[in-house]
């Protein structure tokens, strides 16, 4: 399966040879590029143990030796609040703490 913007993986030398020390990796994007077969650039960050960013790279990695951790959640069509829905309340919330 290919990785989505958002996803966490575990990049193995499993990916690659150059992936001797494992790293964790959250995809900001999947390149289009022709490449192998099998074979993807992503872009993203490479995380630290506490899932922290501490370096921005791209990286040719084999899809079948990577290991999503975290997938990114699907995104359904949801309403927002209107700006007049949250100052209403928050002029409610402010009258009941006065009065």
């Amino acid at each position: 399966m290919l990785p989505r913007s958002g996803d966490v993986l575990h990049v193995t030398r499993a990916a690659s040879v150059q992936f001797a020390e494992p790293i964790l990796f959250r995809v900001i994007r999947v390149h289009d590029w022709p490449t192998y077969t099998g074979w993807v650039w992503l872009d993203g960050y490479q995380l630290n143990s506490a899932g922290d960013a501490v370096e921005r790279r791209s990286i040719f990695v084999q899809v079948a030796g990577l290991n999503q951790l975290r997938p990114t959640p699907i995104r359904r069509n949801q309403r927002p609040i209107s700006p007049i829905r949250r100052t209403s309340s928050s002029v409610v919330a402010r009258r009941l703490r006065v009065s």
